[in-house]
């Protein structure tokens, strides 16, 4: 009796040990941000939003999409207008839309923006940047970077992407050119301060002819009031300098005065 009970026990632990595991096969999640399409001998048109959702075990089979804005770099080699090699580095912020994605996974796959991002963005690049020469590409990066961007967006959406961001993150060319460009600057540093001390120069120079002018000026007023007046302006100034003499003494207390045709502090007799 006992082994009919355990025997009845171990099938119905067994049967529900099956059970639940067709019934786990039969759950899904899909996280947050995610999307997922359902493969059933080929892919759905319906896109299952978040949740826990059912299928058919063994039968359907959920395709899982981020559907979050990612980042993906890519960098390129190119040339400019000018025939200079260009090193530029994209850095865009793509997500897909999610009605779109059954028609992605089946035309393109589950890796989409490994397949597509690059491919499209070399393709842009090279088109915007052979527009643009080696100074431009310096002098009008915010032009280059929106027409990119502007190209670029319009033609992920042909692929079902979104890009809320493009921005080039970095910009180089040769060592030989970047040296070039160097010198140059230097080049035109050096003549811009050689210019600075030419012109200084020429300031000094003006203002030593002005002063010059302005003394001779005065030399010459001075000797028409000297042949007008004779010399009593000459004596005036002596006597303004007498003055002023006289004052300066009278305030020392080092100073002593003798009486007119007296040479010692003490007259001794002879």
């Amino acid at each position: 009796m006992a082994a009919k009970v355990f025997e009845s026990i171990g099938k119905f632990g067994l049967a529900l040990a099956v059970a639940g595991g067709v019934v786990n096969s039969a759950l899904y999640n899909v996280d947050a941000g995610h999307r997922a399409v359902i493969f059933d001998r080929g892919v759905q048109d319906i896109v299952v939003g978040e949740g826990t959702h059912f299928l058919i075990p063994w039968v359907q089979k959920p395709i899982i999409f981020d559907c979050r804005s990612r980042p993906h770099n890519v960098p390129v080699i190119t040339g400019s207008k000018d025939l200079q090699n260009v090193n530029i580095t994209l850095r865009i912020l793509f997500w897909p839309v999610a009605s779109q994605l059954p028609r992605i996974f089946t035309s393109i796959g589950e890796d989409y923006d490994e397949r597509v991002l690059p491919s499209i963005t070399t393709e842009i690049l090279k088109s915007v940047v052979a527009h643009f020469d080696a100074g431009e590409l310096f002098t009008q990066r915010e032009l280059v970077s929106r027409q990119v961007s502007d190209d670029l967006t319009e033609r992920a959406a042909t692929f079902g992407l979104i890009l809320d961001d493009v921005s080039l993150t970095h910009l180089t060319f040769r060592k030989e050119f970047t040296e070039a460009v160097e010198a140059k600057q230097v080049a035109q540093q050096e003549a811009e301060r050689a210019r600075f001390v030419v012109e200084k120069a020429e300031q000094q120079k003006k203002a030593a002819i002005i002063s010059a002018e302005g003394d001779s000026k005065a030399a010459e007023l001075i000797a028409n009031s000297l042949a007008t007046a004779g010399d009593g302006l000459i004596q005036l100034h002596k006597l303004e300098a007498a003055e002023d003499i006289a004052f300066q003494l009278s305030r020392s207390g080092n100073i002593t005065y003798l009486p007119a045709g007296q040479s010692v502090l003490l007259q001794l007799p002879q």
